[in-house]
């Protein structure tokens, strides 16, 4: 391989440029690109102006007798013939030598498109101060008509005319492009590197634009020099050099997808901000609030960028540079945690990276955990995953509706905004999260409940810290899944800590463990059991848990009622104040007796409905009741056994006396 340093013009005057026939359109100078386009050409016209030396990296291809085919770096050597035949007619358009020597460069895309090239430095153009360039060219008599049907005509018309306003008051540019060399770049020639049709299509993917991610590179690099951002780093540790170089070589070894990381960047960098525009003051109200629905819906959100202030810029950074480090040294800390259906992939960061479609949740948890990482120096996977195990127990929490569904609580910008506003003043206290909960008052009012019984475990951890283990194994039960008011209400809990049996609630802790930490199916016969069982308890005189649902929708003459179709509706039975009764003493029951125990042992009152003395003593009964709904009459002489969730009428349906 041959490397070398060359400007423009000496490239011209050592060999011709042609860009191959496989190659893309010109696609700088395209409307949707004419902002990267712009921050280009206004970023060598500030090195031109100050006389400096900006170098443009590598351009590389191969040679091939005395013609130089680029493999990659098109784009910018077309910008730059146009910079030059720019300076030229205006400057030197009556050097021939010159002329000639611009004329090296060709296109081998179109015929049309290399006709045009030399067109432009056959035929004069004015470039006094008021001229629209483009408008000159289209008048033209030299200038075809079907010329306007070609993509990259029509792109490098646009280029010229951005060329005109940034550079129409600055003089002596040839001078500063060809004798001072103020652009430069690397040629990297490929030497016996035959570049096959197939080379050109995997490298250069012809006819398509820039990605939304190449987009926002550059969008963020000028705004980080506009800014003086990085005044202080150095070259190589400046965000360009950082985003082409080390984090692009890190996402490629471990997070690569489809031979691609652009996206994987795009997911991370919309990750950041949405969780940098709910704490911090870039936007407000309901601008802040579309902006973070926009991001969540689409990660390659054009507008982004205007999103990056400074602040976020710097956490973007850091947070880039947290992850490079702990996955290279091994020492990102897995999360041994039960996160239910928002568990990872593999893990947090992963699912941000590669995840097809990231919630809401799991932003807010990768956010929890980038937290930590950056707030200790010292990774304590004991405390980060009690961290993470009361972030994870907040968001699990949402209203469970009665037919056992559970909405994540997290599904609304607006929820985001306020989550990870809680999970930012929670963090303060990270490192030692139940310490920071006995102790510290919140002003966060986001999930406030659940937030309050996180406080109650934290008092209990910190003054009967032997009682962790059996908090937490209560609290990965399946079917309570972070929330264990309830158990600790079985436990004779009423307002303060001191009130808990703590024996009783350890063997509270077993009953779950045995008999509720497994979704059932509906037709499971242990599930049934369940069901027969609870028809056996009595709260307040009644034996009737099959209150806690009714509809107005009749099946005849009789009322609908439901006797736990799904698994799920138990955690919503449970958190009825008139129904939860049943349900306690169930629990309380099974401590000493099985589910077989309690049906065999039971005794009919004298105002039980035979129907219901029935069902809890014959099995299949409720085994052949597929819909698992029953219709009472008026008069309760009777039940029926529906044959599905929404008849209208009892026909059909199996009646019980």
């Amino acid at each position: 391989m041959n490397n070398d340093i060359y400007s423009f013009y000496e490239l011209m005057q050592t060999y011709k440029v042609k860009i191959p026939i496989i190659q893309r359109d010109y696609a700088q100078g395209r409307t949707r690109n004419l902002p990267i386009c712009k921050n280009f050409l206004k970023t060598l016209k500030e090195n031109i102006i100050n006389n400096k030396t900006i170098n443009l990296d590598f351009i590389y291809g191969n040679v091939e007798k005395d013609v130089f085919l680029p493999l990659d770096g098109q784009q910018r050597l077309t910008t730059l013939f146009l910079l030059h035949w720019y300076s030229f007619a205006r400057e030197m358009n009556m050097d021939s030598s010159i002329r000639e020597t611009l004329k090296k460069f060709t296109y081998e895309t179109r015929l049309s498109s290399r006709r045009f090239c030399d067109a432009l430095l056959n035929n004069a153009i004015s470039v006094d101060d008021s001229a629209v360039i483009s408008e000159q060219i289209l008048d033209s008599k030299w200038f075809f008509i079907s010329w306007k049907y070609d993509a990259t005509i029509r792109a490098m018309l646009k280029t010229i005319d951005e060329i005109h306003k940034i550079f129409k008051d600055v003089d002596s540019v040839w001078d500063a492009l060809v004798n001072k060399k103020n652009i430069i770049f690397h040629l990297l020639i490929l030497e016996n590197f035959g570049l096959s049709d197939d080379l050109y299509i995997k490298m250069n993917a012809r006819g398509r634009g820039l990605t939304p991610f190449e987009n926002l590179k550059a969008e963020i690099q000028d705004k980080s020099a506009k800014e003086n951002w990085e005044e202080e780093r150095s070259e190589i540790d400046k965000f360009s050099y950082k985003i082409d170089n080390e984090w692009t070589h890190f996402l490629w070894r471990n997070f690569r997808k489809d031979n691609s990381v652009d996206n994987a960047h795009m997911r991370l960098l919309t990750a950041l901000v949405m969780a940098k525009l709910s704490t911090g003051q870039l936007l407000k109200g309901a601008e802040r609030i579309e902006m973070i629905r926009r991001l969540n819906d689409n990660h390659s959100d054009r507008e982004l960028v205007k999103y990056i202030d400074g602040e976020t810029f710097h956490y973007i950074y850091t947070v880039y540079e947290l992850y490079c480090a702990l996955v290279a040294s091994d020492r990102l800390p897995l999360l041994n945690l039960d996160l239910w259906r928002h568990k990872p992939e593999k893990n947090l960061l992963y699912e941000i990276l590669l995840g097809t479609n990231t919630s809401y949740t799991h932003k807010i948890l990768f956010y929890a955990q980038t937290e930590y990482l950056l707030r200790n120096d010292e990774i304590i996977q004991e405390r980060y995953e009690e961290w993470m195990r009361v972030v994870r127990n907040i968001l699990s929490r949402a209203d469970i509706t009665v037919d056992g569904k559970r909405n994540d609580i997290v599904r609304s910008p607006e929820a985001f905004y306020g989550a990870i506003n809680l999970v930012s003043e929670l963090a303060e206290g990270c490192g030692s999260i139940y310490h920071f909960l006995y102790t510290t008052s919140l002003t966060s009012s986001f999930a406030r409940e659940q937030v309050k019984e996180e406080m109650l475990k934290a008092e209990i951890i910190c003054k009967k810290p032997e009682q962790k283990g059996l908090i937490f194994r209560t609290e990965d039960n399946e079917l309570l899944r972070g929330k264990i008011m309830f158990a600790l209400e079985c436990a004779n809990y009423k307002s303060r800590m001191e009130e808990i049996d703590f024996g009783l609630f350890a063997e509270i802790q077993v009953v779950f463990e045995k008999y509720f930490n497994k979704e059932l199916d509906n037709s499971f016969l242990d599930f049934d059991k369940l069901r027969r069982a609870m028809l056996t308890i009595e709260a307040d005189g009644k034996y009737q848990y099959y209150n806690y649902w009714c509809s107005y929708w009749y099946a005849g003459e009789a009322d609908k009622r439901k006797l736990f179709p799904s698994f799920r509706e138990i955690e919503y039975f449970i958190g009825l104040k008139d129904f939860k009764e049943y349900f306690k003493k169930l629990v309380i029951q099974l401590i000493a007796k099985s589910y077989d125990e309690i049906i065999d042992d039971f005794k009919k009152p004298a105002h039980m409905e035979n129907w219901q003395y029935r069902l809890i003593k014959e099995e299949r009964l409720l085994a052949d009741c597929k819909s698992k709904y029953i219709a009472i009459p008026k008069d309760r002489t009777c039940c029926y056994l529906l044959r599905g969730k929404r008849p209208s009428d009892t026909a059909g349906s199996p009646q019980i006396k």
